[in-house]
């Protein structure tokens, strides 16, 4: 195992964050935690399970796929699924403790690795002490102030109608009007920052009023300026979302389904548009791009097991932060259904250890490979952070992308068709990944063939 170089150490700002390699673990499905247990309070009061030393034997396993940063889903105490927190300062009974946690974050960062955790901030879980004692006191509990309640002809005894989140009954939404939500949002980032974390993903921080992260983020970076911050932000003026309050960087959920769609729908040209739209982002920030992630059908499903390394070779090749969800660099299957427990699939429990390569099928070892080389590729050029991407061909079924700066370029060339293609290379003079044939400024792929060439 070798260490990554230029991984945690003494910082001033989050300028490391925009060239970092994520890979994206959804904590309590890997360790095999129960989801939705009968009694969703009983895990809270009973004994704590060690279960985080599972994804630390995973860490060699990051290093060796290149990526640099790991980047969880929840990990404080709730009732179910993670998102529903009632303790921002205990660790998941279920995973373990804060010595677990800790003890998993210095491991990270002994092999160079990054820890970004995940920040439920919108809402919390109805079962949140703090909730439960404004349903037991009404309007007069000293934590009514955290919620947007209507307590119009409330009386005692009777539910108390606070703001949902998105219509879910179990995720009361805080009231990011309140200063007594900056002090817990600040105080909860700032404890697990004193504890070696380097920085928070946002969730849902598209139903946050910009105004409030402008409030907290200030206050939390002068204790820790190089923490780095990312929005989860679904829609919206992504531009607008970054000036207004102070996240360095969204989530590109815009060319997420660019990517798949093109590919699954042999339409390219939805591809390019995306692309196109992505690099007008770059004027603002430098968004966190993905393939997959714990919310949306695994991209070996989305579009076919074959497939994948067109998905990657894109992924790769264009500017932004880009993370891998753990299993996808193995092109494992699942798909999301819009029903409790749909997530299931796309949220399971991984073997204790990565698999031998004897163990992997064909499909499997070829894209665990093809995930190495162009991770290795993106490493060597960090200049593709930032770099602009312009369509050299595009059809229904064949596109070539040239994604360059003064520093160099990298083609991106792909055929999602039943027969061989040529098409122009542009510049490129190697063949980096794929399946391709190079010849006189001619990049020619089989039948669902790809390449990546550079310059």
């Amino acid at each position: 195992m070798t260490t990554i170089e230029g991984g945690p150490g003494p910082r001033a700002d989050a300028s490391w964050a925009a060239r970092a390699l994520w890979w994206h673990v959804y904590p309590l499905g890997f360790v095999g935690a129960q989801i939705r247990p009968a009694d969703p309070d009983a895990h809270l009061a009973g004994p704590v399970e060690h279960r985080l030393g599972h994804l630390e034997a995973w860490l060699d396993h990051v290093v060796d796929l290149g990526l640099d940063g790991l980047l969880l889903g929840p990990v404080f105490a709730s009732q179910t699924h993670g998102y529903d927190t009632v303790d921002h300062l205990r660790v998941d009974p279920r995973l373990g403790d804060e010595a677990d946690l800790v003890r998993l974050v210095d491991a990270a960062h002994a092999r160079g690795v990054r820890v970004v955790l995940d920040g439920v901030f919108n809402h919390v879980g109805r079962g949140h002490p703090a909730f439960r004692l404004v349903e037991e006191q009404g309007p007069g509990a000293p934590t009514a102030g955290l919620f947007r309640i209507d307590w119009t002809g409330w009386a005692a005894g009777q539910p108390v109608r606070a703001d949902v989140f998105e219509g879910h009954g179990a995720l009361v939404a805080l009231d990011h009007d309140s200063p007594a939500v900056d002090d817990l949002v600040v105080e909860a980032m700032c404890h697990w920052l004193a504890r070696g974390v380097d920085g928070w993903r946002l969730d849902a921080a598209y139903a946050v009023p910009p105004a409030f992260w402008a409030r907290v983020l200030p206050r939390v970076r002068d204790r820790f300026p190089g923490a780095w911050f990312l929005g989860e932000v679904i829609h919206g003026d992504a531009q607008a979302i970054v000036r207004d309050s102070g996240i360095d960087t969204l989530t590109q959920y815009e060319l997420w389904q660019g990517i798949w769609h093109a590919i699954a729908d042999r339409n390219l040209y939805e591809l390019a548009h995306a692309i196109g739209r992505h690099d007008d982002l770059l004027e603002t920030f430098v968004p966190q791009t993905f393939v997959g992630n714990h919310d949306v059908t695994r991209i070996a499903s989305a579009v076919g097991a074959d497939r994948v390394p067109h998905a990657l070779a894109v992924l790769l090749t264009v500017a932004g932060t880009p993370s891998l969800y753990a299993g996808d660099e193995y092109a494992w299957m699942g798909v999301k259904e819009q029903r409790e427990g749909g997530d299931d699939a796309v949220r399971p429990r991984f073997p204790q250890r990565p698999p031998a390569p004897d163990d992997l099928d064909g499909t499997a070892r070829r894209v665990l490979d093809v995930t190495r080389t162009l991770v290795g590729m993106r490493r060597r050029l960090p200049w593709l952070t930032t770099a602009r991407t312009d369509v050299l061909h595009l059809d229904n079924t064949a596109l070539v992308l040239r994604t360059g700066t003064g520093f160099g370029a990298v083609v991106t060339a792909l055929n999602l068709g039943d027969e061989p293609v040529s098409l122009p290379a542009a510049d490129a003079r190697t063949t980096v990944a794929g399946d391709a044939h190079l010849e006189s400024g001619v990049v020619h792929l089989p039948a669902r063939g790809w390449a990546v060439l550079e310059a």
